[in-house]
């Protein structure tokens, strides 16, 4: 009886609820309108902040029926069902055998293209994977196809686990999740090179056979197309293989060489023959060739706004495959370098360019050490052991010293550069990481600095007390220390140039980046590395005294060559960069003078706070010590007011002054590539440089007799000849 009231009651009360919902009105009321008249005050691209809509809900929010945000859009675009790999061949889209010659060149150049996508930082599943080919490979045919996608599966692989252990990568770099798809793992390394093989000497056979008709040719030059497309496929798996390998790359370092430069020759031809592909003329997003589908796997993204992704061209894809083969050629040169300092030139050079997330890990692979070696062979300790050595000759790990006798002393030592293993390890890392995360590490890094510059001073201090017992006492000066700041000076101007690279600083502000660089940091550079130099010097003739100690002179010796000092080069280029930072602080500072810089609303403005701002990773530093903002205010205006007293602080004596620091570093510069071994890099940096100061030189003497005085433009700083040092220009 209970049973059927409850029954009952539960009935009447759906019944109530669908009578409620029956009388519910909604009110919508168009707001269209009134919508675009409210957004007329705004101006493009300023937004309207509201207590419950502040940024964080302006960048979550969709923009409706845009198809870069709104995936709906895209997805209910057309009537095309996406059809998953069984489906289209049920349905006859995609076909397994027989297929056309310019098909499977268009499906594998297609597929090479959503490759390099996905190295771009999109995400599998809406590049390589929207190939239904690659979804089941084993029910696949078509000989050269099956075996191609084989082949793409073992390439994804090995860049992936590259990529992975070299961990220079960010979430805008690369995507590594799989979307549950199987890498094929019970087909090997050796396995897939053979079946490479057996249809690349297939199709090399077919290549003999010369055509005996025009339609014959046609068929003959598609092979031949497909020939160079399957040989580099090969060749290029590889390369990936051994560069994945350090040991096999150092065993088989000719053999490398040999594949790159073969790769290098097919994807030449790869390029040309791309038009014999199927739709190559039709230029759309995403390849609209046979098997590809970019909505296959769209129920596989996150339950987030997905990421539009927009294939590159077959041909741009192709001419990025080659570029990224030279620079395979470029990461292989570091084998040749054993010396730490010339490793991290090579390295931060090899970072300017802005090469991909594949050739950046590979460096890393083949250089950083695994299980702490480098090369296999040395400890990457003995490594820097080695640099400081070099560097500025320390007492203490020269050969036969008496310091290190004592126990005590190597330990100090030994735990010395155990702590410097971590940091410069961090550093050669850093490197790989793209420009923008680079600037934040650089930051952090400092920190790192700021500890061990302390802990060497301790050791400096300590070898020197202990020198000063021994029987052949002999100073022991801040070698470690110099070292360290030589290091930590280099640090800080890479973080204040990167500024200028990632277009961070306001025209308004380079005034006191330029100061900092002109009056403080190359000035620290060039007596770090002086000292050094004196310091080896001071070694030489300590080794020379040694050797001729108890005997005479041989006439030989009294003869002997004044050898070249070794940071001579190094030295005049930063002489350089400090007058050509000397020479845009001067004329800034006339520029200001003369109104042509503009300058923030003085509501909105507060050159403390940005200063502070700009050189907030320094503070953390003792040497060099932190240049606060008071400091350079007193230091630029001691520096008028001594020109005020002379009469003479005027914008075209700004302008004069300006002009000497970029005559006086064109004359440096000069030196330098009188020094400079030819056909290096550093003959291609002078002469970027030589450019930028003899044009500054041109402009900033036509401004100081005067030219343009009364014209308020602003400057141009063109940044096309060098990423730091810009080429000022009157508009």
């Amino acid at each position: 009886m209970a049973t059927t009231v409850e029954k009952r009651s539960s009935v009447e009360m759906n019944e109530e609820k669908e009578a409620v919902m029956g009388r519910v009105n909604y009110n919508w009321v168009d707001i269209t309108q009134e919508f675009f008249d409210s957004i007329k005050g705004l101006e493009l691209g300023e937004l309207l902040h509201d207590d419950l809509f502040g940024l964080f809900e302006a960048m979550s929010a969709i923009e409706m029926m845009d198809p870069k945000m709104d995936a709906g859009m895209l997805c209910n675009r057309g009537n095309n069902k996406p059809y998953t790999f069984n489906q289209a061949v049920d349905s006859g889209t995609i076909k397994l055998d027989n297929l056309e010659v310019s098909d499977v060149i268009a499906i594998i150049d297609s597929t090479y293209a959503c490759i390099v996508s996905w190295l771009e930082g999109h995400s599998l599943a809406q590049t390589v994977f929207t190939n239904l080919y690659l979804h089941q490979p084993s029910q696949i045919v078509d000989k050269p196809l099956k075996t191609f996608c084989y082949a793409v599966y073992k390439i994804i692989e090995i860049i992936k686990d590259c990529i992975t252990r070299a961990l220079v990568f960010e979430e805008e770099d690369f995507q590594s999740f799989m979307y549950e798809y199987r890498l094929q793992q019970d087909i090997t390394e050796q396995k897939t090179v053979a079946m490479l093989r057996e249809v690349e000497e297939e199709l090399h056979r077919k290549s003999r056979i010369k055509p005996t008709s025009e339609e014959k040719e046609k068929e003959y030059n598609d092979g031949l197309a497909l020939y160079a497309r399957m040989r580099f496929t090969k060749m290029f798996y590889q390369t990936l293989s051994f560069l994945g390998k350090k040991e096999q790359l150092h065993q088989n370092l000719t053999d490398c060489q040999r594949l790159l430069s073969n790769c290098t020759d097919m994807i030449q031809v790869m390029i040309r023959t791309v038009n014999r592909g199927s739709k190559a003329e039709e230029i759309t997003n995403h390849p609209n060739v046979m098997g590809f589908d970019p909505m296959v796997n769209q129920r596989l993204l996150p339950p987030t706004f997905p990421r539009y992704t927009k294939i590159k061209p077959r041909v741009d894809a192709l001419e990025y495959l080659d570029e990224l083969l030279n620079r395979f050629k470029a990461v292989i040169k570091i084998t040749s370098y054993t010396n730490f300092h010339g490793a991290l030139d090579f390295f931060l050079e090899f970072s300017r360019n802005s090469p991909c997330i594949l050739s950046r890990s590979m460096l890393q692979i083949v250089y950083l050490p695994s299980a702490n070696r480098v090369f296999g062979m040395q400890k990457f300790t003995d490594v820097l052991r080695d640099a400081a050595r070099n560097f500025i000759a320390p007492p203490a790990l020269m050969p036969k010293s008496t310091l290190l006798q004592n126990h005590q002393a190597k330990e100090c030592v030994d735990s010395f550069f155990n702590h410097c293993t971590s940091l410069f390890g961090t550093l050669l890392q850093l490197s790989g990481h793209n420009r923008a995360r680079q600037r934040d590490k650089l930051a952090h890094l400092l920190d790192d600095f700021a500890t061990l510059q302390d802990e060497a001073e301790r050791v400096d201090g300590y070898m020197h007390a202990l020198s000063l017992k021994s029987d052949t006492p002999r100073p022991h000066l801040a070698y470690f220390g110099t070292w360290i700041l030589y290091h930590t000076l280099r640090v800080m101007v890479m973080y204040l140039l990167s500024g200028f690279e990632l277009e961070l600083y306001s025209v308004h502000e380079y005034h006191y980046i330029f100061w900092y660089l002109y009056e403080f940091l190359y000035g620290w550079l060039v007596s770090a590395i002086t000292r050094a130099d004196s310091f080896l010097m001071e070694q030489d003739i300590h080794n020379d005294a040694q050797k001729t100690r108890g005997g005479k002179k041989s006439a030989k010796s009294k003869k002997k060559k004044v050898t070249p000092r070794p940071y001579n080069l190094e030295i005049l280029l930063y002489q350089a960069m400090q007058n050509i930072c000397g020479g845009y602080y001067k004329a800034l500072v006339g520029f200001r003078m003369d109104g042509k810089i503009p300058l923030p609303e003085m509501q909105f403005d507060s050159e403390r706070v940005r200063y502070e701002h700009r050189l907030l990773p320094f503070s953390s530093l003792l040497t060099p010590p932190p240049v606060h903002y008071q400091e350079f205010l007193d230091m630029t205006q001691l520096q008028k007011s001594k020109n005020s007293v002379q009469e003479c602080f005027t914008s075209e004596n700004q302008y004069l002054a300006g002009c000497r620091h970029f005559h006086q570093a064109r004359n440096i510069l000069d030196r330098a590539l009188s020094l400079s071994p030819a056909n290096s890099n550093t003959v291609s940096e002078i002469n970027d440089l030589l450019k930028v100061a003899k044009t500054n030189f041109i402009v900033l003497k036509l401004l100081a007799g005067g030219h343009r005085k009364d014209s308020k433009e602003p400057p141009l700083f063109d940044f096309s000849c060098h990423q730091h040092f810009p080429l000022i220009k009157l508009t």
